[in-house]
């Protein structure tokens, strides 16, 4: 079974009904058919539901949120987690990526997994883990 990790802009993406919503909604109906598995980063979510809740309001990112737990996604916590925390750490340091985006890195890094994206910013590293760039 193939993994993916989505990171924010994905998720918003698909809810904004933008370029590339279609390929994240194909992905979302083979995670619910069994043959994908897609992870989200706690930290990935907490940008979905900030960037919602400045926007528009805290009503929407509430929405937002109940939206995502019905989706075929599994959240993975940071917690303890200090391998996925450290990788993230390096990516934040070498000074390629935004915090919350260095946890999707090292969440598809540490998972093996391809991270699904339409943010430019992963460019920096697409020599590092396997990106499904959003069209």
């Amino acid at each position: 079974m193939a993994t993916k990790v989505l990171d924010s802009h994905a998720l918003l993406t698909f809810f904004q009904d933008e370029a590339g919503a279609e390929e994240v909604e194909k992905l979302l109906a083979r995670a619910e058919a069994g043959t994908h598995r897609l992870l989200l980063c706690v930290v990935n979510w907490g940008e979905v539901y900030y960037s919602t809740m400045r926007k528009i309001s805290r009503g929407a990112a509430e929405e937002k949120a109940r939206e995502i737990a019905s989706l075929p996604i599994e959240l993975v916590p940071v917690g303890a987690d200090l391998e996925l925390v450290r990788q993230a750490a390096a990516y934040k340091a070498s000074g390629k990526l935004a915090y919350a985006d260095a946890f999707a890195a090292a969440l598809a890094k540490l998972s093996n997994a391809e991270l699904v994206t339409g943010d430019a910013d992963f460019k920096a590293i697409e020599d590092e883990i396997r990106i499904r760039w959003l069209r």
